[in-house]
């Protein structure tokens, strides 16, 4: 029944959207372009002529109502390209050239119709999961009723593939009640349009219960007014509904944070999605719990009009204008001297976890006055360091400066200041800025934490030259076969500096061995085994005996 509720007027409407339209379309995707194959001052009336011909194979040959044909023929760009690959391209009959193939080689409509509605096979696990197997026609597959309906009820066609952001439980309810479940949404007070824009950002108030949210929601956008200052279509009210999701996302709990929302209405209409999320992950930064990251956010609106790119900052003066004492101070500058210096205002949460503060610091932004942030100025001469400057003008050339620069802004980021041991990192890096963070997060992802992973890296910046896997094995070694806690690389740093297979493996193995003998009677450290030169190793070993040390000697050739 639903299938027959289209006119033709409708078809008519949506038939008539411009090339200009589909090319655009067909640009933004992530996927090779399509059609790249045909040369360029074919490929515009191409496109047209297998849009139309695959439009034809639809309405025609499959008896597929003529508006989701055309919404599908104009929305696959991937899977079109794709078969129109397989057909040789001619000027004069690619047309006709392409309707024989349709005609005698049947395509695979659900992958057609998912990337119309907006999931690609190809780059999206929930897609292919959606696909039953062996069934290629849209007329075999059951959820398409689904998919139908809720066309019916207005949702755009394009965007339907945003019900199944999280799964595909959607594809799974009956559309009778469906309906319902739109009609008790409206009953609450939205309107069509809000409650398709509230569905496509949150789904599950379609089948599931969602009273908190929907609590929330109607708090937000109707008795605290939001939906009168933004445009009153999908795409506005839908950008909306990302922003508000992106608090829910940090564990904001529904039900709860209606109220708070209503008050700090204002950030969801004058900021973007880009700039919210570029506050959001600041603060995140600070390894503090996420939901107490948004109800700052939420309690503290003011925060999202601060700029904090570009301002440089004193370490050591921007700690005191935040109120800590003398004492804490010089405490923190002789356990963290490579923390402090000059550095950015954008960098500041991970210079506080360099320190291992940033919940200090995240307490005194929820206590006090969060325009600390901003109101802090710096005097000329704070914390000026010439031996910085120096170090940089001696490692630095025409040819590699912005090489250099990236890499640097990379160190800085990680919490060093401008500092001789920023200098020291310099020089010793040798990878890209992105190499080097995978790197970095490998090793907090093993377990080591953020100040201790920095202070390591003050000793033996060298540790990041090496490819992830490397580290992941000399960590996985160290703490399996060795048995040693990540605690005793405060102490011996320099082990991962040092090669598994040639250095760390034969030489635990060996003093291992030498103590289950009874040839060594003394404990010596993991440091000493694997960092002390060739000549001391043997050295040691000799003492202990002679024939042993003639062993070694010969493992190693």
């Amino acid at each position: 029944m639903l299938l027959h509720r289209t006119t033709a007027a409708a078809a008519v409407v949506f038939h008539r959207t411009t090339t200009k339209i589909s090319l655009l379309l067909f640009s933004t995707s992530t996927a090779p372009k399509p059609f790249a194959k045909i040369p360029w001052k074919y490929r515009s009336k191409a496109i047209q002529e297998s849009q139309a011909a695959l439009l034809d194979y639809l309405h025609t040959t499959r008896a597929l109502p003529f508006l989701y044909a055309d919404h599908i023929s104009r929305n696959s760009p991937q899977c079109l390209s794709k078969v129109v690959s397989k057909v040789p391209f001619s000027p004069s009959n690619f047309l006709c050239s392409f309707q024989r193939f349709l005609r005698y080689h049947p395509i695979n409509e659900l992958e057609f119709l998912l990337e119309s509605i907006g999931l690609n096979c190809d780059e999206n696990e929930t897609a292919r999961d959606i696909l039953p197997k062996n069934t290629f026609f849209i007329s075999d597959w059951k959820r398409f009723d689904v998919v139908c309906a809720l066309g019916g009820m207005g949702f755009p066609w394009r965007k339907l593939g945003l019900l199944c952001r999280d799964d595909c439980s959607i594809f799974g309810v009956d559309p009778s009640h469906l309906e319902r479940r739109i009609g008790e949404i409206k009953g609450i007070g939205f309107n069509g349009v809000s409650v398709i824009s509230i569905a496509l950002a949150f789904p599950q108030v379609l089948y599931s219960n969602a009273d908190g949210l929907l609590g929330d929601l109607k708090l937000l956008m109707l008795d605290y007014d939001l939906l009168s200052a933004v445009d009153g279509n999908v795409d506005t009210v839908l950008e909306v509904c990302e922003k508000i999701k992106l608090f829910y996302d940090l564990g904001c709990e529904m039900g709860k944070v209606g109220e708070l929302m209503g008050r700090s209405k204002c950030i969801f209409v004058e900021y973007s999605k880009e700039h919210l999320i570029g506050k959001i992950e600041y603060f995140c930064r600070l390894n503090v719990r996420r939901d107490q990251v948004g109800l700052l956010l939420l309690s503290r609106p003011e925060i999202f009009g601060f700029g904090l790119e570009g301002r440089v900052i004193s370490v050591s003066g921007f700690l005191a204008h935040f109120g800590m004492e003398e004492e804490a101070l010089k405490s923190l500058e002789q356990k963290y001297p490579h923390v402090f210096g000059r550095n950015r205002l954008e960098n500041v949460p991970c210079v506080m976890r360099a320190m291992d503060i940033g919940e200090w610091f995240f307490e005194r932004l929820q206590n006090g006055d969060p325009a600390l942030l901003t109101a802090y100025t710096m005097p000329c001469s704070e914390d000026l360091d010439k031996h910085y400057e120096e170090g940089l003008r001696k490692l630095q050339d025409k040819r590699t400066r912005a090489y250099m620069k990236t890499k640097l802004d990379f160190i800085h980021s990680l919490g060093f200041g401008e500092n001789k041991f920023a200098v020291k990192a310099l020089s010793q890096m040798h990878s890209s800025s992105s190499e080097l963070q995978q790197r970095f997060d490998l090793l907090l992802s093993c377990g080591i934490e953020y100040s201790k992973l920095c202070a390591l890296l003050k000793y033996a910046p060298r540790i990041l030259n090496q490819k992830p896997g490397q580290l992941e094995k000399k960590i996985e070694y160290f703490c399996t076969e060795m048995g040693a806690s990540l605690q005793y690389l405060d102490v011996f740093p320099g082990y991962l500096c040092h090669d598994l297979e040639k250095r760390i493996k034969p030489r635990y193995r060996f003093h291992k061995w030498l103590k289950e003998q009874g040839y060594s009677k003394k404990n010596y450290s993991m440091a000493t085994i694997i960092a002390s030169s060739e000549k001391t190793f043997i050295a040691r070993i000799s003492r202990m005996d002679h024939a042993a040390a003639k062993m070694w000697e010969n493992l190693q050739k």
